[in-house]
């Protein structure tokens, strides 16, 4: 069959979609949801049809491609292409198999996995995979099936060292950068530590979000290897390199309904630690009031099956549990937290302590572990190369391999426009809402306005009098900061106990 090409200006979200007319659709024997097979010369695609009985759109003998297709085929209006109705995968019959509460085998996991990457797989049928793993939790090995798929489907970093350190932090705790910190930390201490972090989902900051106010994030994975083999780290968007592409797919289709399988989730991590070679993992759970993992029951279950999971695919990991009560740091949004960062790593008295501490204890760890140090003396080198400079100025190497645009806390530019909320009362801090001060973030313009967010100037355990500053919000939107001062009245990020 030869159709005419339409290109609809129009986005699907990743979802690759043709567009015929009821007539066509008619002559052909073709449906809703059919998957044909679309072909411009050497270049193919896998696409689900839809039908319109409007000539408007798109007329019998044309076919209009989504932009997702027709970027992916490389076609212009009015090119020929030919199309072949395609026969569901075989993968369907394995998520079916997964609904019906039957475990998988690698195999299965694998044909899944490579469908997804190719295509094949539409968003409801990937949904109903994730729906299926929600319903019947994955068993250890299915997980290290799940793990080993997408490790396969994607590249994998060539590192030239034996050890290879990466780091992981479940999330959910705001401005906790101790990412940004324990990269030249490690990279000073002569380990390999090429990390990729992720942009902001609910958060006012992800790790490449406050790393891309200072430089480039977005590096090509051959980039990021030769800057790994000769500055020791990175800090790399993983976005930006194919790098277990599945993960990403699964990611996008269980955010709607806010589903995290835990078999989905410990894959996901893991499989990313994998693709960058890492042979030791340090992770991060902050638990408690306002952490993504409150209680210590799930802390601990999800601190057995890292490290199990971690055993049978290769990696040594180790699990630290930590206080998510409140946030790290003192300043929340992308600017705010990279200025906290420079400050802290020069050893500034306006950097942020805990974040220091934290992100020495975390070093500490991964010390230990790779036995860089006799046992129990990680923590101490850690200090000494932070407080020596040597993490700054391995820090400042870094971030000028990566085409650095700002190296300094004071060419930092925060946002315009500021307002301070201070104390009602005399009083001790009893809780400072992580969930609550991300919002108000955010409304102020956080991620994408990067000047956006609050700096504190309190933490849990503080004695304030009124009228005290408890914190500042900035933006550079006069309308959005008065939206944020707003939110402060209903979300009262900060507790006050009577003393």
């Amino acid at each position: 069959m030869k159709f005419r090409v339409k290109n609809l200006a129009i986005g699907t979200g990743n979802t690759m979609i043709a567009l015929i007319n009821y007539i066509d659709a008619d002559k052909y024997d073709l449906h809703f949801s059919d998957r044909v097979r679309i072909r411009k010369g050497k270049r193919e695609i896998i696409a689900s049809i839809d039908i319109t009985d409007s000539h408007e759109i798109v007329l019998p003998g044309q076919i209009g491609l989504f932009e997702e297709v027709y970027r992916e085929i490389r076609t212009r209006d009015d090119d020929i292409v030919t199309i072949h109705i395609d026969e569901k995968p075989l993968s369907l019959h394995y998520i079916r198999k997964k609904l019906d509460g039957h475990k998988l085998k690698y195999d299965e996991m694998k044909a899944i996995v490579d469908d997804l990457i190719k295509n094949k797989l539409t968003d409801v049928e990937l949904a109903y995979f994730v729906a299926s793993t929600y319903m019947h939790e994955m068993t250890v090995d299915e997980t290290v099936a799940l793990t080993r798929a997408i490790v396969k489907t994607g590249e994998t970093l060539r590192i030239k060292s034996k050890i290879v350190v990466d780091k992981h932090c479940i999330g959910g705790v705001a401005g906790n950068r101790t990412t940004m910190m324990l990269v030249p930390i490690v990279a000073a201490a002569g380990l390999v530590i090429p990390k990729t972090s992720s942009r902001a989902i609910t958060s006012a900051a992800g790790t490449s979000d406050t790393v891309e106010v200072l430089c480039d994030v977005c590096l090509s994975k051959d980039r990021m290897e030769s800057i790994v083999n000769t500055a020791g780290g990175c800090l790399v968007w993983g976005g930006a390199v194919n790098l277990a592409p599945a993960d990403d797919k699964i990611i996008r289709v269980e955010r709607p309904l806010s589903l995290d399988p835990l078999g989905q989730l410990l894959a996901s991590i893991l499989a990313k630690k994998k693709s960058v070679s890492a042979t030791h993992l340090i992770i991060d759970i902050p638990i408690g009031r306002g952490s993504k993992t409150e209680s210590k029951k799930k802390a601990y279950l999800l601190k057995r099956r890292f490290e199990n999971i971690s055993k049978k695919i290769g990696i040594n990991t180790r699990v630290v549990l930590t206080d998510g009560t409140q946030p790290v740091g003192n300043g929340i949004g992308p600017a705010l937290e990279a200025r906290d960062v420079l400050w802290t790593l020069q050893n500034s008295v306006r950097g942020a302590n805990d974040l220091k501490e934290k992100s020495i204890m975390l070093a500490g760890e991964i010390f230990d572990m790779v036995k860089k140090t006799r046992k129990g003396e990680g923590k101490k080198l850690a200090r000494e190369i932070v407080e020596s400079g040597k993490a700054y100025l391995k820090f400042i190497e870094i971030i000028k391999a990566q085409d650095a645009k700002i190296i300094y806390p004071e060419q930092i530019d925060i946002g315009e426009f500021s307002h301070a909320i201070e104390s009602p009362r005399m009083g001790r801090i009893a809780h400072v809402d992580n969930k609550a001060v991300n919002r108000i973030c955010r409304i102020a313009g956080a991620p994408h306005d990067h000047g956006a967010g609050i700096y504190l100037e309190v933490h849990k355990g503080d004695l304030v009098k009124k009228r005290n500053k408890l914190f500042t919000i900035y933006s550079n939107s006069k309308e959005r900061l008065k939206y944020a001062v707003e939110a402060v009245k209903y979300l009262e990020p900060i507790e006050i106990k009577a003393v």
